[in-house]
């Protein structure tokens, strides 16, 4: 093919928004031929290599957005670390059927177990399935909220917030929240009560969440919304931050 057919076809593949066709076509048709293929099965191959490559960068913006700290899948996590957690219950979560029924999950245990990572794992699975997924700390949440209800925009910052098909809250417990910032809190956590799926990371167990809500009042309400359909993962356990930390350094210390 001469010059100009070429450069002519790169412009259509652009406007059509076929980057893998583009990157890909010469080469496929190369194989094609090799292999004694005809026109309708090089482009079915070409077809299909665009579809997957597609899928591929849209999982990779669904990532982005869910505003991860750090992407993290549960075939990394040991399971062994933390034997009270039951890793057939996560696995089953990592379906996300029960993102689909609007359900929530809540996991509980101390600092350092592996909750982060889990939720992390569960969230990564969701985008993999094509849900939109939010990734927050309780505080950064509520200073978000108080942000924007000063700035004239909270109702525009909770719709987006109640949009996700699943909100992960993490970190809640770690830093009492003032009277305002947990009203805020658990406004916005209402708006998605049977709308989206909520997961939550608490070290703190749901007797001492009045000293992070402030009043037995508005905590009960919260865990009357979040209990309603949830899933408790409890992950009671030595730290799985330093069981990992330590299995790293023993082979250097060898």
């Amino acid at each position: 093919m001469s010059e100009a057919p070429k450069i002519l076809l790169a412009h259509q593949l652009k406007l059509l928004k076929l980057p893998t066709f583009l990157r890909e076509y010469e080469k496929m048709a190369r194989q094609c031929a090799a292999e004694g293929l005809d026109h309708v099965q090089f482009l079915a191959r070409l077809v299909e290599f665009e579809l997957i490559d597609r899928e591929r960068r849209t999982i990779e913006r669904r990532i982005k957005a869910a505003n991860f700290p750090a992407v993290k899948s549960l075939d990394s996590f040991d399971f062994k670390a933390i034997p009270k957690l039951n890793k057939i219950q996560v696995l089953e979560l990592a379906r996300c059927e029960w993102i689909e029924r609007r359900e929530n999950v809540i996991a509980l245990g101390p600092s350092g177990t592996g909750k982060t990572h889990v939720a992390l794992g569960l969230g990564l699975h969701a985008c993999q399935k094509g849900l939109s997924v939010g990734f927050t700390t309780a505080a950064a949440l509520v200073n978000a909220l108080m942000e924007a209800r000063d700035e004239r925009r909270l109702l525009r910052l909770q719709k987006q917030i109640a949009g996700y098909k699943l909100l992960i809250i993490d970190e809640l417990g770690f830093v009492p929240l003032s009277k305002t910032g947990a009203e805020l809190l658990f406004e916005t956590i209402s708006l998605r009560y049977e709308r989206g799926s909520t997961l939550i990371t608490s070290n703190l167990p749901f007797d001492e969440w009045t000293e992070t809500f402030g009043t037995e009042r508005l905590t009960g309400a919260l865990l009357d919304r979040l209990t309603h359909h949830v899933s408790i993962l409890e992950m009671n356990g030595d730290s799985y931050r330093l069981a990992q930390s330590r299995a790293r350094k023993s082979p250097q210390a060898e």
